[in-house]
C-alpha cells in the first residue's frame, strides 16, 4: 500500500543496522527452530493476505462511485495474488498452508472485527495504513530472513500501486469536509493501538518466531529492549502516514 519512497524511510532501512546474507533457504532450513520459525513467518502472512482481501472487497460496498469500487477491487484482487504466491511457496518446502495459517486466524480476525470501518473514508484509512503497519511488521523479520525467503516476503509485501488512490481520496475528503479530520485522526490511533496489540500477542506466543525478530537462529529468548526498539520504528513510520493524509497521529 505504500510508495517505494515511503518503503525506504521505514523499518530495517532506518535503523542504521547491517544484516549480511545468512544463506539459502536449503542451508538455513537445516537448524529445525530457523525453519519452525519461518514457516510461522509465512503463515501469518498468508492468513493476512486472505483476509485482507476478504476484508478490501466487503469494503468495497462502501465505496460511492463505480470508479472507487473498482480501486478497491483491484486492490483486492493484488492481495490475493500475494496469498497464492505464499501458499504455494509453504507447498514447495513440505508445510501445509492450512496448518500453518491456522495459529494466527483468530489474533487477525480478532484485529478487523475490533477495526470494521464505518464510511468510506475509515475504509481508506484503514487499507493505506492499517496494511502498512503490518507491511513494517514483516520487513523488520524479512532482514533476518535467509536470502529466498526475505525476496518471497519482499515481494509480496511491495506497493500494489493503490496507495496514492488512498491518499488522494482521504485528503480530498477532509478538505470537502474538515470536520472529519478530527474523527479519522482518532480512527487512525485506533488502528496503530489495535495493530500493535495484536502484532506483540503474536510475537510474544510464537517462540521461534519472536527468537528470529530479535537477531536471527544465533539468539534465543525474549528481548524486550530489542522488541522495544522495532515498534518504535513501526510507531515512526506510522506518524510519516498519517502526515500523508493531513492527519495528526
Amino acid at each position: 500500500m505504500e510508495t517505494p519512497q515511503e518503503a525506504a524511510a521505514t523499518t530495517g532501512a532506518g535503523t542504521g543496522e547491517s544484516h549480511p546474507s545468512i544463506g539459502d533457504w536449503d542451508t538455513c532450513a537445516a537448524d529445525p527452530e530457523y525453519r519452525a520459525a519461518v514457516l510461522d513467518l509465512l503463515g501469518a502472512l498468508a492468513y493476512g493476505e486472505l483476509s485482507a482481501f476478504e476484508r478490501l472487497a466487503e469494503d468495497a460496498k462502501l465505496a460511492p462511485t463505480l470508479e472507487d469500487k473498482a480501486a478497491l477491487a483491484g486492490m483486492a484482487a493484488a492481495e490475493f495474488h500475494h496469498y497464492q504466491q505464499l501458499h504455494d511457496r509453504l507447498v514447495g518446502v513440505g508445510a501445509d498452508p492450512t496448518a500453518a495459517m491456522l495459529p494466527f486466524a483468530e489474533p487477525l480476525d480478532s484485529f478487523h472485527r475490533m477495526t470494521a470501518p464505518a464510511d468510506w473514508p475509515e475504509s481508506l484509512v484503514k487499507a493505506y495504513v492499517g496494511d502498512s503497519i503490518a507491511a513494517d511488521f514483516y520487513r523488520e523479520v524479512a532482514v533476518r530472513l535467509d536470502d529466498d525467503t526475505r525476496e518471497l516476503v519482499l515481494r509480496v509485501m511491495a506497493d500494489t500501486g493503490h496507495a496514492e488512490f488512498a491518499v488522494g481520496k482521504v485528503r480530498g475528503a477532509i478538505e470537502a469536509d474538515p470536520k472529519i479530520g478530527g474523527r479519522l485522526a482518532l480512527w487512525g490511533r485506533r488502528l496503530m493501538g489495535e495493530a500493535l496489540s495484536q502484532a506483540q500477542r503474536v510475537v510474544a506466543e510464537r517462540d521461534a518466531l519472536s527468537n528470529l525478530l530479535i537477531g536471527g537462529v544465533e539468539v534465543r529468548g525474549f528481548d524486550l529492549v530489542e522488541v522495544g526498539k522495532m515498534f518504535n520504528r513501526i510507531t515512526e513510520a506510522h506518524t510519516r502516514r498519517m502526515a500523508a493524509l493531513g492527519l495528526a497521529s
